[in-house]
C-alpha cells in the first residue's frame, strides 16, 4: 500500500516525535505437504513469480532456502538476531521441508523468481509462523522489502530489524501502551490458535501490511507458544525505549488510507472471482466455480440453491418465488472436516424453503440477509422448520449471510455463507462484498442458464426432425447414427430416413441442407416431409427427386441441398436409385467382403433447377451392406475428399459382429479430426432380401366367386407356414379387401400376394387406379364396412396408385412375431 508512506510527512514524525508508515507484505501460505495454498498479491510483486505459477508448487521453490550469503555480499554490519542467507536460509528450509513447521524470522538477499543468478539481489525481510487447526495450512511466511524502509522511511539496518508485521484494520487502535490488549494482529505475540485466527483475517479481510513505530516495543524474533527450530537458542526481544506519549501504531490521520486498502482488498478478491468463474458455458460446472470462489477466502461454508425451471433448463423463472418454490441444492463447498455436512445438506436435494427463516426472506425479497452470529435460539428455531434434521451443531454460533442470485431483477436462486465463530462476523461491508459476489455469480449463472435452455431447445428440435429409425424392415436390417457438428449450433441440415413402401420394399434416404443452424434444420425439415409423402406414394426415384427441386425453387432461392434416395426391394433383389449431387454411397459384398463406391449419375443439387436426374438398378445378394453419409464424415479442410471416400471404403468392410458395431467403426475410423464443423448422418443398411418360399402370389378373376378361393388359397398357404393361428383373421381381412377389388376392376385380373417376414403382409391389386376411402356406415347400408374392419383388425395398412394400377395392402402380426 504505496499510498500510505506517501501521505506521511517527512521524516515520517508525528506529534508524538515517533516515525510511523506502512509496506506491503507478502503473503504466503504453505500446506501440510510443503506446497503454497495461498500466494498474495504482494508476494506477486516481491518474489516475481505470479498467482497462478505459485499455487501448489512445492514453496522451497518459490521461497530460495539456500546456505549462507558469500562473505563478499555481508557488507553490513548485522545483529546477532538476524544471519543474513543467500537464500531465506536453514530455518525457513527446516520448517518448508520438514512435517512440524518452526517460527522464525531473518534477514535475505536473494534474486527474485525468474531472473538471472548473477542478477540484482533483492534485500527481504522474513516471518514464519506455524499455523495449527483442522485445516490443511500448516505455516504463514511474511516478507517485506528491506530496501523500502530504508530508501523510504530513511531507517538504518538494525532499525529495520527490529519491525514486526501487524494487520491494518480500518478501525483506529489503542495507545501503544496497551499493546497486549489493543493490538492482537501483532502476529509474533501470539500462539497457534489465534494466529490462525489472525491468518483468515490477513488472507480474507483486508489489506496486510507493515506497520511499525520507531518508539514501539516490538519483539524480533516470535517464540512464544510456538514451536522452535531444535538446538537454537530464541533470540531475545529487542526493547527500544518508550516514550511517555507514544504514537498509535496506525498514524494519525491514516484511517481513509487504511479503509482505502480494505475496500481495494474486496475489489481485488471480486476481480479474481469474476475471472476465475464463467469459464465454460456448462451449467453444472458454473454453479461448481461459483460456490467455490467464496471458500476459504470469503466464507468457511458456502452452498447454492437453485429454482427448478433454473436447474432444468426451461427457460427463465416465471415470477418471484414464493412458499411454493422448489429449491435444489447444485453444491456444497466448506473447510470443515470431510464429511460433515453430507448427510444433513446433502446436494441434490429439492425441497421448498420454510416462511420463517432467513433463507425464505432473501429468496423473496431479493435482499441479502445478514445474521452477525447465529444464537443458539436462532438455532433452534430454524432447524425446527426442518423435520428429521438438526442444524444446529452446523448453524450454532457462526456468522450468517445469505445473497440473492439474480438475472433481470428476477431471483434464480441464492447463496448461503457461514464463517466459524473464531472468524471475524461479517459486517456491512461483507454484506456488500457478498452482495456483489452474487450479483457477478448470478449473471454468470444466467448465461449458462440461458445456453442449457438453448442447446435444450435445438437437442428437442434436432431430435424431432430425425426419424426413430425401426431397426428392422422387411428383407432388411437397419442402423444409424447422427453426430451435430459443433456445441454452439446443434442443429443442421442433414438428415436420414426410411419409409415403408408396398411390396415389402423400403426406401432409405440420407440428405443434407448446405449451411447450418435453425434456418437450415427448418428447411431441411421441409424436404424431409415431401420425400416422405412423395416416398409413400410410390413416386420412382429420379421422379422424386426432380418434384424435390421444384419444391426447393418454390420454397426460395436461399437454400441447396444434396440428396441421395434408394428404394430397395427384397424380393427381387434389387437396388432403385437416384442422387442429386451427394456422395456416393458404399456397396460392401457379403459373398467376399469387399466394398465399392457405386458410380451413379452424380445430378445437381436440390435447387439448382433445370437438370435432370437418372435412376440407377442395380441387382444385390442377401447380406449385402449398403451405407450412405453426408459428407461431413468423409471431409476434412485441407483433405481430398477422395482419402476420406477411401478410408469410407475400407472401414465399411471391417468384420462386425452386429450393424451398431459396424457403424461405430465407420465413426471411429473417420472421426479423428478435432474441431469437426460439420453435421454427421450415417445410415447403413444390410440387405438381407425375402426366401422365395417365403412369398406366394396368385391371379384372380374379376369375379365375386373369386373371394372364396382366395380365403381357400390364404387359409392353405398360412398352414404350410406353420401359422394356423392367423388363419381366421386373415381370411376375414383377405375378403373384404378382394371383395373390393373385384368390384371395382375393370378387366385385368386381380393380383393376390402374402409375405412372411416378422408379419404377414397381404396386398391387392386391381387396375381402378381410384384409391379407397374409409365411409361412414349407417346400421341398413349394405356396404361401407370393410376397410372399417381392415383398420380394426390389421396393424398397418394403406393404398399406393402406381399409374393405372393401385394396390391396398395391410399387415397382420403373427402370435409371438408381431
Amino acid at each position: 500500500m504505496d499510498r500510505g508512506s506517501e501521505r506521511d510527512t517527512s521524516p515520517g514524525r508525528d506529534d508524538g516525535g515517533a516515525a510511523a508508515g506502512r509496506i506491503p507484505l507478502a503473503v504466503v501460505v504453505v500446506d501440510r505437504d510443503g506446497r503454497v495454498s495461498h500466494w498474495s498479491s504482494g508476494a506477486c510483486r516481491l518474489f516475481g513469480a505470479s498467482r497462478e505459477d505459485a499455487i501448489g508448487r512445492a514453496a522451497a521453490d518459490l521461497l530460495p532456502v539456500s546456505g549462507a550469503l558469500p562473505e563478499d555480499l555481508q557488507g553490513d554490519r548485522m545483529p546477532d538476531a538476524y544471519e543474513v542467507h543467500d537464500g531465506l536460509g536453514p530455518d525457513l528450509e527446516a520448517s518448508l521441508g520438514g512435517h512440524t513447521a518452526y517460527a522464525g524470522a531473518g534477514r535475505a538477499r536473494l534474486v527474485p523468481h525468474g531472473q538471472e543468478p548473477d542478477g540484482e539481489r533483492l534485500d527481504v525481510l522474513w516471518w514464519a509462523y506455524p499455523l495449527v487447526g483442522p485445516g490443511p495450512s500448516r505455516l504463514l511466511v511474511l516478507a517485506a522489502d528491506a530496501t523500502r524502509l530504508r530508501d523510504e522511511r530513511g531507517y538504518d539496518d538494525e532499525t529495520a530489524e527490529r519491525i514486526s508485521p501487524g494487520f491494518a484494520r480500518h478501525t483506529e487502535l489503542p495507545a501503544s501502551g496497551e499493546l497486549a490488549r489493543r493490538l492482537p494482529e501483532i502476529l509474533p505475540n501470539m500462539g497457534p490458535g489465534p494466529s490462525g485466527r489472525i491468518v483468515s483475517q490477513v488472507l480474507e479481510l483486508g489489506y496486510p501490511v507493515l506497520e511499525f513505530s520507531q518508539f514501539d516495543r516490538v519483539p524480533v524474533t516470535p517464540y512464544w507458544g510456538v514451536p522452535r527450530r531444535p538446538g537454537r537458542r530464541p533470540a531475545e526481544p529487542v526493547v527500544v525505549p518508550q516514550q511517555r506519549s507514544a504514537p498509535p501504531l496506525v498514524p494519525v490521520g491514516a484511517e481513509q488510507d487504511l479503509e482505502y486498502a480494505a475496500v481495494r482488498e474486496r475489489l481485488e478478491f471480486l476481480n479474481e472471482v469474476s475471472s476465475g468463474i464463467g469459464s465454460s458455458l456448462d451449467l453444472g460446472a458454473t454453479i461448481r466455480e461459483v460456490t467455490s470462489a467464496a471458500v476459504p477466502r470469503f466464507a468457511d461454508f458456502a452452498g447454492t440453491h437453485l429454482r427448478a425451471a433454473v436447474l432444468a433448463g426451461e427457460g427463465f423463472p416465471d415470477g418471484p418465488p414464493d412458499a411454493s418454490t422448489v429449491m435444489f441444492r447444485v453444491w456444497v463447498e466448506h473447510n470443515d472436516e470431510p464429511g460433515r455436512w453430507d448427510d444433513t445438506v446433502p446436494v441434490g436435494e429439492a425441497f421448498a424453503f420454510p416462511e420463517h427463516t432467513p433463507f425464505y426472506k432473501c429468496m423473496v425479497t431479493g435482499e441479502p440477509v445478514l445474521v452477525p452470529r447465529v444464537t443458539e435460539e436462532l438455532s433452534e428455531r430454524i432447524s425446527g422448520e426442518f423435520e428429521k434434521r438438526d442444524l444446529r451443531p452446523l448453524i450454532g454460533g457462526r456468522s450468517l449471510l445469505i445473497v440473492p442470485l439474480k438475472a433481470r431483477n428476477v431471483v434464480l436462486g441464492f447463496m448461503v455463507l457461514m464463517r466459524r465463530p473464531d472468524r471475524p462476523q461479517f459486517d456491512d461491508m461483507d454484506r456488500t462484498t457478498g452482495a456483489e459476489l452474487a450479483a457477478r455469480a448470478g449473471l454468470v449463472l444466467d448465461n449458462a442458464r440461458m445456453y442449457t435452455y438453448q442447446e435444450n431447445v435445438a437437442d428437442t428440435l434436432q431430435d424431432s426432425m430425425l426419424p426413430q429409425v425401426t431397426p428392422r424392415m422387411a428383407g432388411c436390417d437397419v442402423a444409424t447414427r447422427y453426430l451435430p457438428g459443433t456445441r454452439l449450433g446443434r442443429i443442421g441440415g442433414d438428415w436420414f430416413d426410411t419409409v415403408k413402401l408396398p411390396g415389402s420394399r423400403t426406401a432409405l434416404v440420407v440428405g443434407d441442407v448446405m449451411g447450418h443452424g435453425l434456418n437450415s434444420a427448418a428447411m431441411m425439415g421441409q424436404l424431409r416431409t415431401a420425400v416422405q409423402t412423395m416416398a409413400a406414394m410410390e413416386t420412382p426415384p429420379a421422379q422424386l427427386l426432380r418434384n424435390l427441386d421444384d419444391l426447393a425453387r418454390r420454397l426460395g432461392d436461399t437454400y441447396l441441398a444434396t440428396c441421395l434416395y434408394a428404394v430397395y426391394d427384397p424380393i427381387r433383389g434389387e437396388l432403385h436409385l437416384a442422387n442429386a449431387g451427394h456422395i456416393p454411397p458404399v456397396l460392401v459384398r457379403a459373398e467376399d467382403g469387399s466394398s465399392e463406391l457405386l458410380e451413379l449419375p452424380t445430378g445437381a443439387p436440390i435447387g439448382v433447377g433445370g437438370v435432370p436426374f437418372e435412376t440407377t438398378r442395380l441387382k444385390v445378394a442377401p447380406g449385402d451392406r449398403l451405407v450412405l453419409c453426408t459428407d461431413g464424415l468423409v471431409e476434412v479442410r485441407g483433405s481430398d475428399i477422395g482419402e476420406g471416400l477411401a478410408a469410407l471404403c475400407e472401414s465399411a468392410a471391417h468384420p462386425a459382429a452386429s450393424m451398431d458395431d459396424a457403424c461405430d467403426t465407420i465413426i471411429r475410423a473417420l472421426n479423428t479430426h478435432g474441431g469437426r464443423k460439420d453435421d454427421v448422418a450415417l445410415l447403413m443398411a444390410r440387405l438381407n432380401g425375402i426366401p422365395d418360399d417365403h412369398v406366394a402370389e396368385w391371379r384372380l378373376d374379376a369375379d365375386p366367386r373369386e373371394v372364396a378361393r382366395a380365403r381357400r388359397l390364404v387359409r392353405a398357404r398360412l398352414r404350410q407356414w406353420g401359422l394356423p393361428q392367423a388363419v381366421e383373421t386373415a381370411e376375414l381381412l383377405v375378403s373384404e379387401v378382394v371383395t373390393n377389388a373385384v368390384r371395382h376392376a375393370v378387366s385385368e385380373p386381380v393380383g393376390l400376394r402374402v409375405v412372411r417376414t416378422d408379419a404377414l403382409l397381404f396386398e391387392v391389386t386391381d387396375d381402378e387406379p381410384g384409391l379407397p376411402a374409409m365411409l361412414s356406415a349407417g346400421p341398413y347400408d349394405e356396404s361401407g364396412r370393410g376397410l372399417r374392419v381392415v383398420s380394426r383388425l390389421a396393424r398397418e395398412w394403406g393404398a399406393s396408385a402406381t399409374g393405372h394400377r393401385k394396390t391396398v395392402w395391410f399387415e397382420q402380426a403373427v402370435a409371438g412375431r408381431g
